[in-house]
Order: C-alpha cells, then sequence, then structure tokens
C-alpha cells in the first residue's frame, strides 16, 4: 500500500459470481488484483471460469497474468499490499462482519473496505466497527453481469470520509469505465428498491390481470417494449432471477422496510408463485418457472408457458400488440384491459420512485440513472412521467383518489410542468429549482 490515496491494485474477497466479476474486471482494466475464497481451489475454478462460457469474463488472456488466488484462512496477511479489498461473499449479515473484522485486522493504513451486497444496509455491517475501518469503508454495488452491466451503486456510511468517496468514485468511473451512481444507506439502495417493487407489484397486478383475461405473453408484451423495457417482460425476467431470489427479497423489505412505506403491500409472492417456489419451480435455474425450453425428438425446440392458476404448461402464444398499444403514453391511458394493467403496474411504481426521492439518493438523476444502467430501462421513472406528462399523470391520480407522491406534487406546486429541461441539461430538484446534470 502506497502513501498516496488512489487505487492501483484490488483484493477481492469471494470466489462467486459477482467476486469473480469484479476480479476479472479489475484485472481486464490493467490492474493487478488478488482474488480470494475460504479455500484457494475455489478461487483457482473461478478463475477457469472467467475463461469459458459463451461471454468470458476475462477477453484479453493476457490480463491472467494479472490475477493471483489465495485462501481467506491461510493468506489473508497478503491484503496488506492493496490499496482497495472488495467484499463479494454471500448476502448474510454476520458472514459478512466476520469477513469485515478480519480484514480490518489485515489491512493496512489508508486502504479502502468495501462490500458488494444488493441490499445490506452498510451501518448493520459497520456498527461497532473501529473507527478507522468506518473512516476507508462504503458499499460497492455492481451488477450481475459485472463486465456488461454499466451501473454501481456508490454507498458511503457516516463515517466515510469524502477522499475516500472521491478515491472510489474516479476509480471506478475513469479506470473501470462504470456509471456511478450516489445512493443512500436505506434497504436496497436505488435500482433494487423501485425494480423489485416494479416486479412484486408486477406479480400481484398481473394475478388481477390473468383473472380478467389476459394471458402471460401479453403481460410481458405489454411490460417490455412499450415500456421501453428488455424483451424478458415482467414473468421473464423473474424467470432469470429465480423465485427463490425474490422470496428472499420480499423477507428482505419485510424487515428493513420504514413501517409507513407504501412497498410494504407487495413484500410476499402471490399465492400462485409462492406455489411454485414451494415446489422448486424456480425458472431458468431449475429447468423452467414462467416459461421453459425443450426439445423434440426432431431436434427442434419447444417453448412453453405456465399457468400459475391452473398450474399447467402450454405452447407459448406469440402476442402482437396493436398500434395503440405499441407506444408508451397511448398504452398506459388506454381503457381497456391492456390500459388497465399498464397502467396499474407502471403508475403504482412510478408514484413509489417519485415519494423516495430525498431518502434513497438527493435527486432525480441518480434515481433515473440507477434504472437506465442497472435494469437496461430505456428511461428512468422521471424521464418516464415526463413522457407521460406530470400533469396528466396528477389528474389521472386524483380521478382515481389516489395520492400525490412528494416529488409530482412538489413539481406541481412550483408551477412547472416537467422534471428535465433543455434536452435533459437541467433536472427539477428538491428544492424546487432546476440544477445542471452532472455529465454521464
Amino acid at each position: 500500500m502506497t502513501n498516496q490515496r488512489f487505487i492501483k491494485n484490488i483484493a477481492v474477497i469471494g470466489s462467486g459470481t459477482m467476486g469473480a466479476g469484479i476480479a476479472a474486471l479489475c484485472a481486464s482494466a490493467g490492474c493487478r488484483t488478488l482474488l480470494m475464497d475460504i479455500d484457494k481451489s475455489l478461487a483457482d475454478k473461478a478463475v477457469e471460469r472467467m475463461q469459458g462460457g459463451r461471454s468470458p469474463m476475462l477477453d484479453d488472456p493476457a490480463a491472467l497474468e494479472l490475477l493471483n488466488t489465495g485462501s481467506i484462512d491461510d493468506n489473508l496477511d497478503a491484503i496488506s499490499d492493496y490499496d482497495w479489498i472488495c467484499e463479494a461473499v454471500v448476502e448474510s449479515l454476520d458472514i459478512k462482519r466476520d469477513i469485515f473484522t478480519k480484514l480490518e485486522n489485515a489491512r493496512s493504513d489508508g486502504s479502502i473496505v468495501t462490500t458488494n451486497t444488493s441490499g445490506i444496509p452498510l451501518r448493520a455491517i459497520s456498527a461497532g466497527m473501529p473507527q478507522r475501518l468506518r473512516n476507508d469503508i462504503a458499499v460497492t454495488h455492481f451488477f450481475n453481469p459485472v463486465k456488461i452491466m454499466r451501473l454501481v451503486e456508490l454507498v458511503p456510511g457516516e463515517d466515510t470520509t469524502d477522499e475516500t468517496k472521491q478515491v472510489l468514485l474516479d476509480f471506478l468511473g475513469k479506470k473501470l469505465g462504470k456509471g456511478v451512481v450516489h445512493a443512500k444507506d436505506t434497504v436496497n439502495f436505488i435500482g433494487n428498491r423501485i425494480g423489485c417493487y416494479w416486479i412484486l407489484a408486477g406479480l400481484h397486478k398481473g394475478k388481477i390481470a390473468r383473472q380478467e383475461g389476459l394471458n402471460i405473453e401479453t403481460i410481458d408484451a405489454l411490460m417490455s417494449t412499450p415500456m421501453g423495457f428488455p424483451p424478458t417482460g415482467l414473468y421473464g425476467l423473474a424467470d432469470l432471477i429465480g423465485l427463490d431470489v425474490m422470496g428472499l427479497v420480499a423477507a428482505n423489505l419485510v424487515e428493513n422496510l420504514p413501517q409507513d412505506d407504501s412497498g410494504r403491500e407487495f413484500t410476499s409472492l402471490p399465492a400462485e408463485e409462492q406455489a411454485m417456489l414451494d415446489d422448486g419451480q424456480l425458472g431458468r435455474k431449475t429447468g423452467g418457472g414462467f416459461y421453459r425450453v425443450t426439445k423434440n425428438d426432431d431436434g427442434s425446440k419447444l417453448k412453453e408457458t405456465f399457468n400459475p392458476d391452473t398450474k399447467q404448461w402450454a405452447v407459448a402464444q406469440t402476442s402482437t400488440l396493436d398500434a395503440a398499444h405499441s407506444e408508451f403514453k397511448s398504452l398506459m391511458f388506454s381503457n381497456d384491459e391492456q390500459g388497465r394493467i399498464a397502467w396499474d403496474v407502471m403508475s403504482a411504481t412510478l408514484c413509489y420512485a417519485a415519494d423516495l426521492v430525498p431518502e434513497i439518493a438527493d435527486d432525480i438523476v441518480n434515481v433515473d440513472r440507477a434504472m437506465r444502467w442497472g435494469f437496461a430501462w430505456a428511461r428512468g421513472p422521471f424521464e418516464m412521467l415526463d413522457a407521460l406528462g406530470p400533469q396528466d399523470v396528477i389528474e389521472r391520480l386524483n380521478s382515481e383518489q389516489r395520492e400525490i407522491p412528494r416529488m409530482l406534487k412538489l413539481l406541481a406546486d412550483s408551477g412547472n410542468d416537467s422534471f428535465y429541461q433543455n434536452n435533459s441539461a437541467e433536472y427539477f430538484g428538491t428544492d424546487s429549482r432546476y440544477h445542471t446534470a452532472p455529465p454521464e
């Protein structure tokens, strides 16, 4: 560790998917990188995985020369030579606290320690830890796959120094080429707080839509291209993540959401999805969830869709939306069953996001960028509200006797009619004034 505060080399603790991805990214950026796990053989296998698959984590074999591996139990003292120690072990508070205690005893003065947690509050991890560690600690939440997803959420603790934050910001943005958003130490931070609300609310409201005659394929068609979302849609994304993970997310929300948070309405899986979870029908990882693909005897592939209400599989249907439903605003304000599910899911999600500033982030820019860079949305929540017309949204909410969320009310009270102006060069702040948006 040098006396200057900048990052040249990185030690990654934990060689699972995220840890291996972070280590591969750092080595690919030309940084000396140490990957450690409980047993060195686990880290060695992770290095092997980096080079395989359809999309290898390491594009340049020369980066392997910068990668070393080690054992947490036998070689932890080696981290004293590294500027940034990034912990990426399992999502367990007790395990993370134990690891951080060990890291603090082995690291050098001036080194930075971060956790790659997706939702455990940093204050819970660092509670009672030495002041030296509390000054040099933060959350660096990468999104999977690390190589592809642009987003990193940077979350400081109460005692994290400005210098520590700036060193991380410079390295993550300039050296690793990531899009860094500034989040606060709240449950699930920004991306997963809003994204998981959308998924859980969508599953609950999707159940009602199915009862009204819409099938899963149609709901996914509505929740993809017209919204500017990836083609997986709602149920396809749940398959990709896994119902087991969504169940854990819901449990975490139950434990950590503020008592008055409207997200508490959706902190469980619907009964039908819970039955799928109980049966081990989790998604792609188990060969099928809402969708599955099997091979016919002739080698051709058959895609099928599962109906959670009847518990039956059927050949997947192709849903084609008419022109009125293929555009975002016209779909959202369409007064038919397809428009209703679009409005029910998305108005709830956008209102939820508009009520979370400044709780989860100081401004709307960090929220919008988190959803674009982390969930591949074409537009963030406030950009979507601008596309709909904030005043039109308020009028619809009033007609439904729904509460107007904080940022929408603030915008209306200010006499302004958009969250962004001058081609998004300026954004509406919590002080009811427009501010220059930082460069992307």
